[in-house]
């Protein structure tokens, strides 16, 4: 096998846990020195292999990229930018081509959700067209959980851990207050067509804590008159309640409740707040006094809190994309596969990128209780080893300690530069 360099790039939403996967990549990268030279880190995402902006992360010592598991966001940088398809605009995959054949890149890691994986197979299919074979491997990533084939999506586990904690806290804290105070709290969750994250609410709920939550979630058409009945019912019972709002719920009518009408990089529907607008149905309506939030990059940055078991699945992902391509295989994506729910074990797996792109994996019928309210023991026996375990990042003065790289950039080869 031929030496070759390699490029790895960061895409969409950053997660606690997509630094776990840069890891995972470039650990395993520098055991196989013969095999692969420089590896390339693009700076924000997709972009900086358009532009010709190559970090080289052989630069980074392996206490820092050993950090990088503890570290949140993404460290290199991400971007919402989609690439579009091969005929209508050839040009930026073609560039793609150009600038990996300036600085030898034959291995493509694309970590990201679907229009990532979307990217990476078609990368991988312009290449052997323009005959510069090209080795792309996609890494899962996304907290909307919401990608196929794979059990789980490495950025998930931590987000349900993360508002499972804060649903139970937030309840405890509103119980506190109820008797002459707020009565009802909302939280607003991401999840814009799949309700994982809003499910992951339910978990704040057991055996051992009984709390009286209600959660919305996308794949149930809002039903005003239903969801204050049971508003209603709560209060009436426990004195309060606590409620988990996707942001991607959507009335009778398809459309989402707090759509903007503006539209994101992705052309997906720019969401406004779907929180403010079911306090103020319930304050309208019940009379009840209300807190809401909104969950927002906290949910997706809380490294501290962060499931043990996502880390070790992000990472895990991350170091077999490089074993997969050393292998010689090629437009696939390693998979989470579940071989038991208790004892919780899982292996690595793989998936084709044709058959991962532009997917999404809704929440099964099953997963939701008959009221459309709540989870079902399937579901819950789903998620909870999903948030289960700490991996708490080491900490300094009180707060947690994390890395920043050096990012330097290689030297440019090619004259042209590439607008975006």
């Amino acid at each position: 096998m031929s030496k070759r360099n390699a490029f790895y790039a960061q895409s969409g939403g950053v997660t606690s846990v997509i630094n776990a996967s840069a890891c995972g990549v470039i650990e395993a990268a520098r055991k196989h020195p013969d095999a692969i030279g420089t590896l390339y880190a693009g700076r924000s995402g997709i972009l900086g292999a358009l532009r010709e902006e190559l970090i080289d992360t052989g630069k980074e010592s392996a206490e820092a990229i050993a950090a990088l598991k503890y570290t949140p966001a993404g460290a290199f940088g991400s971007c919402r930018y989609k690439l579009k398809g091969l005929e209508e605009n050839k040009a930026e995959y073609e560039r793609l081509i150009e600038v990996f054949k300036a600085h030898d890149i034959g291995y493509f890691f694309y970590n990201g959700g679907g229009d990532s994986q979307d990217t990476a197979h078609k990368v991988s299919q312009l290449g052997e067209k323009m005959g510069y074979p090209i080795t792309c491997i996609g890494v899962p990533k996304t907290v909307d959980n919401d990608l196929p084939i794979t059990d789980t999506c490495p950025g998930f586990g931590s987000v349900a851990k993360y508002i499972a904690i804060s649903t139970r806290e937030a309840s405890f804290d509103v119980a506190s207050m109820a008797e002459t105070s707020t009565k009802v709290f909302v939280i607003e969750v991401m999840g814009r067509h799949a309700g994982w994250i809003a499910a992951a609410g339910g978990l704040a709920a057991d055996e051992e804590t009984d709390l009286p939550i209600v959660i919305l979630f996308p794949e149930v058409a809002f039903d005003q008159q239903k969801f204050l009945a049971k508003v209603d019912e709560k209060v009436k019972e426990y004195g309060y309640c606590s409620v988990v709002v996707s942001e991607g719920v959507k009335g009778p009518d398809g459309t989402f409740l707090s759509e903007t009408g503006q539209r994101d990089a992705f052309g997906h529907a720019q969401l406004g707040g779907a929180a403010p607008v079911i306090a103020q149905m319930v304050k309208d309506n019940l009379g009840h006094k209300y807190h809401w939030a909104v969950a927002d990059y906290l949910q997706r940055a809380a490294r501290h809190i962060a499931s043990k078991t996502d880390v070790e699945q992000a990472y895990a992902v991350g170091a077999a994309a490089v074993e997969f391509a050393l292998a010689g295989k090629n437009a696939i994506m390693p998979t989470i596969v579940r071989e038991s729910d208790s004892p919780y074990r899982w292996t690595i797996g793989e998936a084709p990128l044709a058959e991962v792109a532009n997917r999404e994996i809704m929440m099964p019928k099953e997963y939701i209780t008959e009221d459309g309210f709540g989870i079902t023991e399937a579901c819950r026996r789903y998620l909870s080893p999903l948030v289960a375990g700490e991996s708490y990042p080491e900490y300094h003065n009180g707060l947690p300690r994390y890395v920043r790289l050096k990012n330097e950039l290689v030297p440019k080869k090619l004259k042209e530069g590439f607008e975006v």
